[in-house]
């Protein structure tokens, strides 16, 4: 992959040691090291990978890059001495990202990027040899890991942005260097940090840092402050279900596993389907379209190719508990992904009852109360009966019993669990919902291991 010496000056480090060695990987875990391996010795909350560099050595680490000066010509592996790990990581990420000609899409938002990544990357991959991000790898140590896997036989990419402040999609763009970019909204996420709407569409639009020059950004025209976005030097895209989009949607049809609807772009309708429900899969197979057309693609090829969709992780795996039916939506919650989720409970067939099973949304800051609280309206719209996990979820709890709705609320998942499992009768469809802290999936596991 690279020579010792190469790494050295792409990072603008100060080698120590023998710079003709060959590297064949990275890494930034002592666990996964082999023979050829560059180790990343990077601090975090609880370690600094600097005190494991004797570690990474017997090992057969072929090199180091270190930010801690002394005693860094003092190993048995050459040493390249930075001033930061992981800028320097991201800077080899980005150097050997432009080795190679691969058309690379950046995808962030507030809900749905990872959807969105995926439905993109179904379009790609029909197409293309494609590389996505895998899991959740979209901050500045798995953004580099993800990187560092393309090679010659790649034709194109689709990576994830994920931040929790300002500053932090700016570098993961930068080492990318997206053709295009997908913004998929603006939503409560990380408000906590950023205070406002208005500073969230600001740390997204970092997306554009990084972005090659003439690289259109692509965006939902639906959303209440990307609608209104326009940029004087690059072309800006707009997807959904309204009339001032590029590529829209119509005559959307709820399929049993599905939606069905017609997909209007330059004049032209096609129809279209995809295996999930949901209508924000529509807007994602929309986002979808626009990449695969500014890639080169036709429409005949991207659109059969939605079906190719698969969903990573936890979210919307539906399973069968005996004769229960779980919607498992549990890898993170906003207000916006909650609404979506609910909406889609909301247009299941049901034999038995709707039951929302839903945990506290987490890192809204001030507005917690009022954004929990919010949630009642569409358990009212989508559910019958009402399951509530955790401490800030009690707002939603009180608006529900205020206007009679069935709901039961705790802060003891052992309690809520045993209280559902009592509860729930066969064709009974429940949906599983909850930030990632929350681990609303241990509700539903108790759940199939009584049944």
């Amino acid at each position: 992959m690279f020579t010792v010496k190469e790494i050295a000056q792409a990072v603008g480090g100060k080698l120590f040691g023998n710079g003709d060695i060959d590297v064949a990987a990275v890494s930034t875990d002592t666990r996964t090291i082999e023979k050829g391996t560059l180790f990343v010795a990077v601090k975090g909350e609880r370690f600094d990978g600097n005190d494991f560099i004797a570690q990474a050595a017997e090992k057969g680490a072929a090199a180091v890059l270190s930010d801690r000066a002394e005693g860094a010509d003092g190993y048995d592996v050459p040493v390249i001495l930075v001033e930061d790990t992981r800028a320097a990581q991201l800077a080899l990420a980005r150097y050997h990202r432009n080795r190679f000609d691969v058309k690379l899409c950046g995808v962030t938002g507030s809900v749905g990027k990872t959807s969105t990544k995926d439905m993109i990357f179904a379009v790609l991959s029909s197409g293309f040899e494609t590389l996505k991000t895998e899991g959740n790898f979209n901050n500045d140590i798995g953004l580099p890991r993800t990187l560092f896997c393309l090679n010659e036989g790649y034709g194109a990419a689709v990576i994830e942005m994920g931040m929790s402040d300002l500053g932090e999609i700016s570098v993961l763009s930068k080492a990318a260097c997206p053709d295009c970019a997908v913004i998929t909204n603006i939503g409560y996420c990380h408000i906590e940090n950023l205070k406002t709407r208005e500073n969230i569409l600001k740390a997204k639009l970092e997306i554009l840092d990084g972005a090659k020059e003439g690289a259109p950004l692509i965006l939902c025209g639906d959303d209440e402050y990307l609608k209104s976005v326009e940029l004087a030097d690059r072309r800006v895209i707009r997807y959904g279900f309204g009339e001032n989009c590029d590529v829209r949607a119509e005559n959307i049809v709820h399929l049993e596993n599905g939606e069905c609807f017609e997909l209007i772009a330059q004049g032209k309708r096609y129809k279209a389907e995809v295996p999930v429900s949901g209508e924000h899969h529509v807007l994602n197979a929309l986002a979808a379209f626009c990449v695969g057309c500014e890639f080169g693609m036709s429409a005949e090829e991207i659109v059969p190719a939605f079906m190719n969709y698969q969903a990573s992780g936890m979210r919307q795996k539906t399973e069968r508990y005996g004769g229960v039916t779980a919607i498992l939506d549990c890898y993170n919650a906003s207000p916006t992904s909650m609404k979506s989720s609910l909406s889609v409970l909301g247009g299941v067939k049901a034999e038995g009852r709707k039951i929302a099973v839903l945990g506290d949304m987490l890192e809204l800051g001030e507005m917690s109360e009022e954004l929990h609280a919010m949630v009642a309206e569409d358990v009212e719209k989508n559910a019958q009966v009402c399951f509530l996990y955790g401490a800030e979820m009690n707002a939603c709890a009180k608006v529900l019993s205020q206007r009679g709705f069935e709901v039961y609320h705790s802060t003891d998942k052992p309690l809520i669990s045993e209280k559902l499992a009592q509860f729930i009768k066969d064709g009974d469809v429940l949906l599983f919902k909850g930030s990632r802290g929350m681990r609303m999936e241990e509700i539903a596991e108790s759940i199939k291991n009584g049944r």
